[in-house]
Protein backbone atom coordinates (compact mmCIF):
# COMPACT_ATOMS: atom_id res chain seq x y z
CA UNK A 1 0.00 0.00 0.00
CA UNK A 2 1.15 3.67 -0.19
CA UNK A 3 2.95 4.87 2.46
CA UNK A 4 1.37 7.88 4.41
CA UNK A 5 3.03 11.20 5.35
CA UNK A 6 4.47 12.26 8.54
CA UNK A 7 1.28 12.60 10.38
CA UNK A 8 1.37 8.82 12.16
CA UNK A 9 5.06 9.17 12.79
CA UNK A 10 4.58 12.43 14.35
CA UNK A 11 1.97 10.98 16.81
CA UNK A 12 4.43 8.14 17.01
CA UNK A 13 7.05 10.77 18.60
CA UNK A 14 4.97 12.29 20.70
CA UNK A 15 3.91 9.23 22.45
CA UNK A 16 7.50 8.02 22.41
CA UNK A 17 8.96 11.26 24.18
CA UNK A 18 6.65 11.40 26.84
CA UNK A 19 7.41 8.22 28.11
CA UNK A 20 11.43 8.11 26.82
CA UNK A 21 10.89 4.87 24.96
CA UNK A 22 13.20 2.66 22.58
CA UNK A 23 11.36 -0.17 20.61
CA UNK A 24 13.68 -0.68 18.03
CA UNK A 25 10.70 -0.12 15.59
CA UNK A 26 8.55 2.36 14.00
CA UNK A 27 4.85 1.84 13.51
CA UNK A 28 5.00 2.67 10.04
CA UNK A 29 6.71 -0.71 9.26
CA UNK A 30 3.39 -2.31 10.52
CA UNK A 31 0.91 -0.84 9.73
CA UNK A 32 -1.71 -2.05 7.07
CA UNK A 33 -4.33 -0.61 5.24
CA UNK A 34 -5.69 -2.96 2.74
CA UNK A 35 -8.13 -5.53 4.73
CA UNK A 36 -7.36 -8.03 2.47
CA UNK A 37 -3.90 -8.13 3.38
CA UNK A 38 -4.79 -9.05 6.89
CA UNK A 39 -3.86 -12.51 7.87
CA UNK A 40 -6.94 -14.90 8.14
CA UNK A 41 -10.18 -13.83 9.52
CA UNK A 42 -8.90 -10.59 11.00
CA UNK A 43 -10.33 -8.70 7.58
CA UNK A 44 -13.54 -9.24 9.06
CA UNK A 45 -12.67 -7.21 12.03
CA UNK A 46 -14.82 -4.07 12.23
CA UNK A 47 -13.66 -0.83 13.51
CA UNK A 48 -11.33 1.95 11.73
CA UNK A 49 -8.52 0.52 13.84
CA UNK A 50 -7.12 -2.47 15.36
CA UNK A 51 -3.94 -4.30 16.53
CA UNK A 52 -3.36 -7.94 15.53
CA UNK A 53 -0.73 -9.63 17.03
CA UNK A 54 0.43 -13.51 16.88
CA UNK A 55 3.48 -15.64 16.91
CA UNK A 56 5.08 -17.66 14.73
CA UNK A 57 8.29 -19.76 15.59
CA UNK A 58 8.27 -17.87 18.87
CA UNK A 59 8.63 -14.70 17.17
CA UNK A 60 5.91 -12.07 17.67
CA UNK A 61 4.35 -11.07 15.14
CA UNK A 62 2.16 -7.78 14.57
CA UNK A 63 0.07 -5.48 12.07
CA UNK A 64 -1.74 -2.65 12.94
CA UNK A 65 -4.62 -1.80 10.88
CA UNK A 66 -5.92 1.95 10.03
CA UNK A 67 -9.31 2.63 7.75
CA UNK A 68 -7.19 4.53 4.35
CA UNK A 69 -9.53 6.78 5.29
CA UNK A 70 -8.42 7.78 8.69
CA UNK A 71 -5.17 8.36 7.49
CA UNK A 72 -6.15 10.38 4.90
CA UNK A 73 -8.31 13.00 6.59
CA UNK A 74 -5.51 13.41 9.11
CA UNK A 75 -3.04 14.69 6.40
CA UNK A 76 -5.06 17.28 5.35
CA UNK A 77 -5.67 18.51 8.47
CA UNK A 78 -2.75 17.58 10.87
CA UNK A 79 -3.28 17.24 14.36
CA UNK A 80 0.33 17.63 14.95
CA UNK A 81 -0.43 21.61 13.40
CA UNK A 82 -3.53 21.68 15.07
CA UNK A 83 -5.94 19.45 17.46
CA UNK A 84 -9.59 20.58 16.67
CA UNK A 85 -13.21 19.39 16.76
CA UNK A 86 -12.68 18.10 13.17
CA UNK A 87 -9.55 16.41 13.15
CA UNK A 88 -10.10 15.02 17.01
CA UNK A 89 -12.26 11.47 16.65
CA UNK A 90 -9.65 10.56 14.01
CA UNK A 91 -6.77 11.73 15.95
CA UNK A 92 -7.98 9.71 18.71
CA UNK A 93 -8.33 6.68 16.48
CA UNK A 94 -5.04 7.03 15.17
CA UNK A 95 -3.16 7.45 18.97
CA UNK A 96 -5.21 4.32 19.68
CA UNK A 97 -3.56 2.21 17.77
CA UNK A 98 -0.29 3.37 18.24
CA UNK A 99 -0.10 3.42 21.79
CA UNK A 100 -1.06 -0.78 21.06
CA UNK A 101 1.45 -1.01 19.02
CA UNK A 102 4.25 0.73 21.32
CA UNK A 103 2.63 -1.21 24.14
CA UNK A 104 3.08 -4.52 22.76
CA UNK A 105 6.71 -3.62 21.75
CA UNK A 106 7.91 -2.35 24.62
CA UNK A 107 6.83 -5.18 27.01
CA UNK A 108 8.00 -7.61 24.45
CA UNK A 109 11.35 -6.14 24.49
CA UNK A 110 11.74 -6.52 28.27
CA UNK A 111 9.21 -10.29 28.02
CA UNK A 112 6.59 -9.28 29.70
CA UNK A 113 2.87 -9.95 28.54
CA UNK A 114 0.42 -7.67 28.19
CA UNK A 115 -3.29 -8.00 28.84
CA UNK A 116 -6.43 -6.83 26.73
CA UNK A 117 -7.33 -4.52 30.03
CA UNK A 118 -4.03 -2.52 30.14
CA UNK A 119 -3.43 -2.20 26.15
CA UNK A 120 -6.62 -0.42 26.95
CA UNK A 121 -6.08 1.14 29.67
CA UNK A 122 -2.49 2.48 28.49
CA UNK A 123 -4.27 3.99 25.80
CA UNK A 124 -7.14 5.79 27.16
CA UNK A 125 -4.16 7.94 29.29
CA UNK A 126 -2.37 8.32 26.23
CA UNK A 127 -5.18 9.80 23.93
CA UNK A 128 -5.63 11.83 27.11
CA UNK A 129 -1.58 13.44 27.90
CA UNK A 130 -0.65 13.78 23.90
CA UNK A 131 -3.71 15.67 23.37
CA UNK A 132 -3.04 17.58 26.38
CA UNK A 133 0.54 18.44 24.89
CA UNK A 134 -1.43 19.13 21.51
CA UNK A 135 -3.93 21.82 22.81
CA UNK A 136 -1.10 23.46 25.32
CA UNK A 137 1.43 23.62 22.69
CA UNK A 138 -1.84 25.70 20.63
CA UNK A 139 -2.42 27.69 23.41
CA UNK A 140 0.41 27.65 25.54
CA UNK A 141 -1.92 29.81 28.64
CA UNK A 142 -4.83 27.71 28.61
CA UNK A 143 -5.94 24.66 29.85
CA UNK A 144 -7.85 22.49 28.28
CA UNK A 145 -10.46 21.39 30.61
CA UNK A 146 -13.20 20.04 28.82
CA UNK A 147 -10.55 16.94 27.50
CA UNK A 148 -11.35 14.92 30.61
CA UNK A 149 -14.97 15.36 30.29
CA UNK A 150 -14.53 14.49 26.07
CA UNK A 151 -12.56 11.60 26.41
CA UNK A 152 -14.02 9.86 29.75
CA UNK A 153 -17.47 11.77 30.11
CA UNK A 154 -19.23 11.93 26.96
CA UNK A 155 -17.58 8.75 25.40
CA UNK A 156 -19.98 5.91 24.16
CA UNK A 157 -18.81 2.21 23.76
CA UNK A 158 -20.00 0.80 20.60
CA UNK A 159 -21.16 -3.12 21.36
CA UNK A 160 -20.36 -4.08 17.91
CA UNK A 161 -16.80 -2.80 18.13
CA UNK A 162 -16.09 -3.89 21.89
CA UNK A 163 -17.13 -7.56 20.79
CA UNK A 164 -18.81 -8.82 24.23
CA UNK A 165 -16.21 -6.59 26.06
CA UNK A 166 -17.68 -4.01 26.91
CA UNK A 167 -17.04 -4.20 30.59
CA UNK A 168 -13.73 -4.23 30.14
CA UNK A 169 -13.46 -1.02 28.27
CA UNK A 170 -15.48 0.61 31.07
CA UNK A 171 -13.19 -0.73 33.17
CA UNK A 172 -10.27 0.82 31.33
CA UNK A 173 -11.58 4.10 30.58
CA UNK A 174 -12.75 3.97 34.67
CA UNK A 175 -9.24 3.45 35.78
CA UNK A 176 -7.62 6.04 33.15
CA UNK A 177 -10.20 8.59 34.17
CA UNK A 178 -8.90 8.61 38.26
CA UNK A 179 -5.27 8.10 36.69
CA UNK A 180 -5.80 11.87 34.37
CA UNK A 181 -8.03 13.25 36.69
CA UNK A 182 -5.04 13.07 39.80
CA UNK A 183 -2.65 14.35 37.14
CA UNK A 184 -4.15 17.44 36.55
CA UNK A 185 -3.59 19.66 39.22
CA UNK A 186 0.09 19.79 38.06
CA UNK A 187 -0.41 19.96 34.29
CA UNK A 188 -2.51 23.14 35.17
CA UNK A 189 1.15 24.58 36.56
CA UNK A 190 1.33 27.49 34.06
CA UNK A 191 4.68 25.65 32.61
CA UNK A 192 4.30 22.04 32.86
CA UNK A 193 6.82 21.09 30.37
CA UNK A 194 9.18 22.50 33.18
CA UNK A 195 7.76 20.81 35.58
CA UNK A 196 9.46 17.55 35.44
CA UNK A 197 7.27 15.05 38.19
CA UNK A 198 4.53 14.31 36.18
CA UNK A 199 6.50 13.16 33.50
CA UNK A 200 8.29 11.23 35.69
CA UNK A 201 5.24 9.77 37.30
CA UNK A 202 4.12 8.96 33.57
CA UNK A 203 7.25 6.97 32.53
CA UNK A 204 6.93 5.05 35.95
CA UNK A 205 3.56 4.06 35.81
CA UNK A 206 4.36 2.98 32.15
CA UNK A 207 6.96 0.71 33.05
CA UNK A 208 4.73 -1.29 36.03
CA UNK A 209 3.72 -4.86 35.50
CA UNK A 210 -0.29 -5.24 34.39
CA UNK A 211 -0.97 -5.89 38.61
CA UNK A 212 0.81 -2.65 39.36
CA UNK A 213 -1.12 -0.03 37.23
CA UNK A 214 -4.07 -1.07 38.57
CA UNK A 215 -3.26 -1.32 42.01
CA UNK A 216 -1.18 2.20 41.74
CA UNK A 217 -4.60 3.95 40.40
CA UNK A 218 -6.70 2.19 42.90
CA UNK A 219 -4.29 3.72 45.36
CA UNK A 220 -5.05 7.49 43.95
CA UNK A 221 -8.33 6.91 43.53
CA UNK A 222 -8.82 5.99 47.47
CA UNK A 223 -6.16 8.50 48.69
Amino acid sequence: TDMPGDTLGRLESLLTGIYDLEVGCCVRDFLVTDRQALPGECGDAPGDEQLFVGAVDDELCMSLYLEPAVIERLERNDPSDELNQDNVADCWTALEGISHFLCVAHNAGHDRPVSRLTLELQAEIDKYVASFLLLRRQSPHRFPVELHTLLFRRARIDPVLAAGRESLYRRASRYAAHFCARLEPRLRAPRPAENGSWLGELRRFYRLSDFGKLRHIERLASA
